[in-house]
């Protein structure tokens, strides 16, 4: 089941409104998809209204607003090694704030206090329940569904500060989308992503060094995981820069396909 969260657009008597949807149809031929507007948010046993639009009237936003992010850094060997690091010994975690969130299309603003801004594509992995200290069999229980990340960084700043929160934190620089999958394997999906339609990155989730369950077990050791937050699971080798006009696609096997263009701030 694909989980989106949209807004109406103009011309329409819901015109502004935000709901979350189930969509429909067929993937490969866009013209066919619809979206079925369910009653408040799609945690549980989801409630459609009856509403449907075609997607092509509705914008999509990001699929969820999470209370946190927490991503998982050198997940991938090749890409430690391209940067010159091993994979660490613990799964090594850091935060990227719920205001650094945007959906598909939304635009990636170049910030000004870096020169190198970097592409990272990545499987989300999305929580459905409130846990904590989730053992590792039981992991598939508390996961609503995956979708893509862009887990861009301020790379210089990153190797200059030491420390990532601005480097990884700073607005727009979590683009999330185009929806949620609920019915996906994540043990060995392609992820890819394009600049302006050149292919960048082409790796595996078969390829992490600790699997979903294990990052899912192992943070939420530490800290109580809420219905909605987001868990970016690593990025594969081929990560590069981006600059102002580029377009930056994020692909994820069996889900579908984030875009952003990346502007001046």
């Amino acid at each position: 089941m694909r989980i989106a969260r949209f807004s109406v657009r103009e011309g329409s008597p819901a015109a502004g409104s935000v709901s979350f949807g189930i969509i429909e149809g067929d993937a490969a031929q866009p013209d066919s998809l619809v979206v079925h507007t369910l009653a408040g948010h799609p945690f549980g046993a989801p409630q459609p209204t009856g509403e449907t639009h075609r997607l092509q009237d509705v914008r999509l936003l990001a699929p969820m607003l999470p209370s946190k992010i927490v991503a998982v850094g050198r997940n991938y060997a090749d890409h430690a090694a391209e940067l010159g690091n091993e994979v660490p010994a613990v799964p090594l975690t850091f935060f990227k704030p719920s205001t650094a969130v945007i959906g598909p299309t939304e635009s990636i603003a170049y910030p000004p206090f870096s020169s190198d801004v970097q592409y990272e594509a990545e499987l989300a992995v999305v929580i459905g329940r409130m846990c904590r200290e989730v053992p590792i069999d039981r992991v598939p229980e508390v996961i609503f569904g995956y979708t893509c990340a862009n887990d861009v960084t301020a790379r210089d700043v990153q190797q200059r500060e030491g420390q990532w929160a601005r480097a990884k934190g700073f607005d727009t620089s979590c683009p999330l989308g185009p929806w949620i999958e609920t019915d996906l394997d994540p043990a060995d999906l392609a992820v890819t992503c394009t600049v302006n339609g050149e292919l960048r990155q082409a790796g595996r989730t078969s390829q992490m060094a600790r699997s979903v369950a294990e990052l899912v077990a192992h943070i939420s050791e530490a800290m109580t995981l809420l219905p909605g937050d987001v868990i970016l699971t690593g990025t594969p080798a081929g990560v590069g820069p981006l600059n102002i006009g580029d377009e930056v696609a994020v692909s994820v096997e069996g889900i579908g396909t984030l875009a952003n263009k990346v502007v001046k701030r």
